[in-house]
């Protein structure tokens, strides 16, 4: 079609146009360049082992937002988004054939995928991966230094002549149904560069919510306990190095704390998951984990509906299912909490979590995701493998009055306080108080454990009497002996 110099940008988790080396390099290397995307049938089929929805109705909407609104910005550039459906490799070769001028392919490599791919990582050296967490972020933080980011250009290279765009599918095309927004979602943002970019400037620049970060990072309800810069990340709507720069720029003009620090530590994490999976490669998915360990996984499809629906009968694990379910979202506690309840509590195949949070969580990310189940079953790379949640305890701890529960949960609204964490301790007279009936109106819990015992009975009091000093669930007490999340914590019996 054309006899100029074309590059082609093939996209994928990398969905911006600020501090993107494909465009950057393109822009100096081409006269006409292809941003392109490709809606790969191997993403919209059943995961690996269980044949759960690989991508579920809240990512899928997701990632829709943010194809739209990546379009958008390019043709505001003088660009456009070329969109097809199909295999990339079959798409790319198909453009290569039809524009015949086509001098080069370009896209970021991914580290991993349960997708046959032939990229490699080009990330830091693995040395500094091969050690533990600890010494991987005191080498880091001794050592690294983050690039800045690439600037992002005021104009785009055209599309070759004559070049369609191609239609956006909608998410019937894709198999896939439409959700239903919840109005109480932690996470009720739109995917997209521009959305991403305006969230960073509301939680930094607009409300400083970033300088008390550390003290509420662990809430349950609200948008604004935590960043919530996870689902632009996953896709690659927003840049890490932008975040990193823009919390310098932050700790500059205004203040540098604890809590500025926690937020590069959290993405000190992200990158030490893929450092793990270039070193460990497909073996993050394997039963046995990175240790080659054999653990007597249970398979109970029954048990394994009962956490995913929300009907175990322990609150504090049913709402944050039921949370993850109707919104496709769940605070960083949540997920440790049932994470430990499936695997140490009910012994399932730890992969069934993992894949039912591959499934429907709009921020998933393959190295996190599955490097924190791997965590959570014992068979990661960390050394403490017996560490084990206490639900009851965690509850009571994050959700001491029993809002985020009773939000959840509505058959329990009327139990009072902490009691709503373990109703199956109260007396009959207070069930039938709140109009509750275990195995009727609520689920009998279907396990429990014995260390839950010595923190029934500090909890609030709740139907019958004064509960403890009310403080918002939303915004817990921080503890000194725990860490960014649970894999870290220090007893195994939190």
């Amino acid at each position: 079609m054309s006899s100029s110099r074309t590059v082609i940008c093939l996209l994928r988790n990398d969905l911006r146009l600020h501090d993107n080396e494909l465009f950057h390099w393109a822009q100096r290397n081409a006269e006409h360049i292809v941003p392109l995307y490709c809606f790969d049938p191997r993403h919209y089929v059943g995961t690996y082992n269980y044949s759960l929805p690989k991508t579920g109705p809240f990512r899928l909407r997701f990632l829709l937002e943010s194809i739209r609104d990546l379009r958008n910005t390019l043709i505001s550039k003088g660009s456009n988004l070329v969109v097809r459906r199909g295999k990339p490799e079959e798409v790319v070769a198909d453009l290569v054939r039809q524009l015949g001028s086509v001098s080069s392919v370009a896209f970021h490599e991914e580290v991993l995928s349960h997708i046959t791919d032939n990229s490699k990582s080009a990330v830091w050296p693995l040395e500094c991966e091969s050690r533990y967490r600890e010494e991987f972020r005191k080498a880091v933080e001794s050592e690294g230094r983050v690039r800045p980011v690439f600037s992002t250009p005021e104009k785009l290279n055209p599309l070759p002549p004559g070049l369609e765009e191609g239609a956006i599918p909608t998410a019937e095309d894709l198999q896939q149904t439409e959700p239903v927004i919840d109005p109480r979602s932690a996470f009720p943002c739109s995917g997209g560069e521009s959305h991403a970019l305006a969230r960073l400037k509301h939680y930094f620049w607009d409300t400083d919510a970033v300088a008390t970060y550390k003290e509420t990072r662990n809430g349950l309800i609200g948008v604004d306990y935590s960043t919530k810069f996870s689902p632009w990340l996953a896709m690659g709507c927003i840049s890490p190095r932008y975040i990193y720069h823009q919390i310098k720029q932050y700790e500059k003009e205004r203040t540098a704390n604890q809590s500025t620090y926690w937020v590069i530590f959290e993405l000190l994490w992200r990158d030490y998951f893929r450092f793990v999976s270039v070193k460990y490669g497909n073996r993050i998915f394997q039963v046995k984990g990175l240790q080659d360990k054999s653990v007597p996984w249970k398979k109970d499809m029954k048990l394994f509906d009962a956490w995913k629906e929300g009907r175990t009968g322990v609150p504090f694990v049913d709402a944050n299912m039921r949370e993850l379910a109707a919104t496709g979202f769940m605070s960083n506690r949540g997920r440790q909490n049932v994470a430990s309840f499936l695997t140490k509590d009910l012994g399932l195949d730890w992969r069934m979590g993992a894949e039912w949070f591959e499934s429907l969580l709009i921020d998933h990310d393959v190295c996190s995701n599955y490097g924190n189940w791997l965590y959570s079953a014992g068979i990661g790379n960390d050394p403490r493998e017996n560490r084990k949640f206490n639900m009851i305890k965690q509850g009571l701890d994050y959700d001491n009055n029993g809002d985020y529960v009773r939000q959840w949960v509505p058959e329990l609204q009327n139990i009072r306080g902490g009691d709503v964490h373990t109703p199956w301790s109260l007396s009959n007279a207070a069930l039938a108080h709140a109009h509750v009936t275990l195995g009727d109106t609520y689920p009998a819990p279907i396990v429990t454990a014995p260390e839950w015992s010595r923190h029934i009975n500090k909890k609030a009091v709740g139907v019958w009497g004064k509960g403890r000093k009310k403080g918002p669930s939303h915004t817990p007490k921080q503890h000194r002996d725990r860490g960014i999340d649970f894999y870290f914590s220090r007893s195994k019996n939190l």
